[in-house]
C-alpha cells in the first residue's frame, strides 16, 4: 500500500501535495528537501500514484490500473532520472531523461511525472539545462527533485519550483511506528528513536540492522571497562571501531545517549526516561563515581570529536583523544 495516510508525520507536506490534487492547482516542479532515510522517495511516490490515479480522491485508490502498474514500479508516466556516475548527475542525463523525453505526450496518463533523487549531486551544468525545461515546461509535466541538501542547487532553480522541507517526526510517532510495523519491544524501540532523531527511515534501518546491535554492545562493553582497559587495548578498541561499514557519528551517538543518560540519573536518581535502562547498575555505578563537571567534559569531547571528523582530522588521533579524555573523567 502506498497512501498519504502511510506518511509517518509531515503533516504540513500531506496537506499542501493532498490540497494542490484537490484544487487542481499542481505546480510543475517540487523540491523534497530532507535528511537521507527521511521518507522523501515515499512521499514523492505516494504525490505521483495520486496524480495518476483513476480514481477521483486525494488518496491513490490501490485499485486502479495505474495504481497497481505504480506500485510494481511499471507505471510508464511515471519516470524515475538513474545516473552512471555515483557522485554526480551530469548535464547528459538531463538531456537524455528529461528534456529529450518531456516532449513526448504521456503514454496513458493524465500526466508524466519525473522522479529525480538525490538532487543535490547535479552538476552546474546539469542544473542548467534542467532550467530551460523548467521555464517552459509542457502542461502535463510534473518535476519532483528529491534532496538532502537544497543549499546544493541554484537559486534560479529554487524559483522555479514549490520547495517543500521535511521536519523531524515526533519521537512518540516514530516509536509507535517502529512497534506496529517492525514489531519491536519497546525498550528497543526507544534507542532507535534516540539515534535517528525524527528520522523514520532512519529508525527503521536501526530496528531492523544486526550491525547496529553489535556496534552498540561493543561501545557500551568499551564504556563499562574502559577504566581497566591499558592504552594498547583501547588503541585496538579504536581500530575495531574503523572496521565497521556503519558512519562513525553513529558509534559516536551511542557514547553520547550513555553519558546523557549518566548525567540524567545522577540528576534525578530516576531510571524510567533513559534510553539504555537495561545497563542501569553500571549506569549508577558511573553517575556515583563521576562529577557533574566530568560528565559535561566528556559531551563536549564527543561532540568536538564529531567536529574534527567532519573536518577530516586524522580518525585514529581524534579517538585516541576522546578515549583519553573519557578515561579521565570517568
Amino acid at each position: 500500500m502506498a497512501r498519504f495516510s502511510d506518511i509517518v508525520g509531515q503533516e504540513q507536506i500531506k496537506e499542501h501535495l493532498q490540497n494542490a490534487i484537490e484544487t487542481g492547482k499542481v505546480s510543475h516542479a517540487y523540491i523534497i528537501n530532507g535528511e537521507r532515510c527521511a521518507g522523501k522517495e515515499f512521499i514523492a511516490h505516494v504525490f505521483a500514484m495520486a496524480l495518476q490515479c483513476e480514481g477521483q480522491g486525494v488518496e491513490p485508490c490501490q485499485e486502479c490500473h495505474s495504481c497497481k502498474q505504480a506500485l510494481s514500479h511499471n507505471q510508464p508516466d511515471i519516470i524515475r532520472v538513474t545516473h552512471e556516475k555515483p557522485n554526480s548527475i551530469g548535464v547528459e542525463d538531463i538531456r537524455n531523461q528529461i528534456n529529450s523525453d518531456i516532449a513526448i505526450k504521456p503514454y496513458s496518463s493524465p500526466r508524466k511525472i519525473y522522479i529525480m533523487n538525490e538532487g543535490e549531486k547535479m552538476t552546474v551544468q546539469a542544473q542548467n539545462a534542467l532550467l530551460k525545461t523548467l521555464e517552459e515546461p509542457p502542461e502535463y509535466a510534473v518535476i519532483l527533485i528529491l534532496t538532502t541538501n537544497v543549499n546544493a542547487l541554484l537559486p534560479t532553480i529554487l524559483s522555479r519550483c514549490v520547495v517543500l522541507n521535511m521536519k523531524p517526526v515526533r519521537d512518540e510517532l516514530v516509536k509507535k511506528f517502529l512497534m506496529e510495523t517492525v514489531q519491536i519491544p519497546d525498550y528497543k524501540a526507544d534507542v532507535c528513536v534516540a539515534f535517528a532523531r525524527g528520522n523514520v527511515g532512519k529508525a527503521k534501518l536501526l530496528a531492523s540492522s544486526e550491525e547496529f546491535d553489535n556496534i552498540k554492545e561493543e561501545a557500551i562493553t568499551l564504556l563499562k571497562y574502559i577504566n581497566d582497559m591499558e592504552m594498547s587495548e583501547i588503541v585496538a578498541a579504536i581500530k575495531k571501531i574503523n572496521d565497521y561499514k556503519f558512519d562513525v557519528n553513529d558509534y559516536l551517538d551511542i557514547l553520547s545517549i550513555w553519558y546523557r543518560d549518566v548525567l540524567l540519573f545522577k540528576a534525578t536518581n530516576d531510571a524510567n526516561h533513559l534510553i539504555f535502562k537495561g545497563e542501569i547498575q553500571y549506569i549508577r555505578k558511573v553517575a556515583d563515581k563521576c562529577a557533574y563537571e566530568g560528565i559535561e567534559e566528556i559531551i563536549k569531547a564527543l561532540d568536538k570529536a564529531k567536529n574534527r571528523l567532519s573536518a577530516n582530522v586524522n580518525f585514529d588521533l581524534t579517538m585516541e583523544l576522546l578515549l583519553l579524555t573519557i578515561k579521565e573523567n570517568s
